[in-house]
């Protein structure tokens, strides 16, 4: 089991900055771990990804350049510094981790086996 908990989330200007934590705790293995996100009436969506070492990232077209994700193993914790907001940034934001090992990082919600409870990010025009 692992258990996700994301912090940071909140109502921000357009062009603002927010920075996202997510606490991890159970089980500890070498996995990728990934932020999604939800807007309203939209389905779940990809934003970034890390592997166990960090020496790997991917990030969705729509955040690239603005998003850094990044991962501390000996504090069991992923971030999400997100800097030039825009009101199309709104979502609550999941942090999620996949435990398959040895595989290259994967965009696909259903292929994440553990999710946090979400933090709401607004960003206001």
């Amino acid at each position: 089991q692992v258990q996700l908990v994301e912090s940071g989330g909140g109502l921000v200007q357009a062009g603002g900055s927010l920075r996202l934590s997510c606490a991890v705790s159970g089980r500890t293995s070498r996995y990728t771990m990934g932020w999604f996100h939800q807007a309203p009436g939209k389905g779940r969506e990809f934003v970034a990804a890390i592997n166990w070492s960090g020496s790997r990232t991917l990030y969705a077209d729509s955040v690239k350049g603005r998003f850094t994700i990044s991962r501390d193993n000996a504090k069991n914790t992923m971030s999400l510094q997100m800097n030039s907001l825009k009101p199309e940034d709104t979502a609550i934001y999941y942090c999620a981790a996949d435990l398959k090992q040895w595989q290259p990082i994967d965009t696909r919600v259903a292929e994440y086996d553990y999710w946090g409870q979400g933090t709401q990010v607004t960003v206001s025009s």
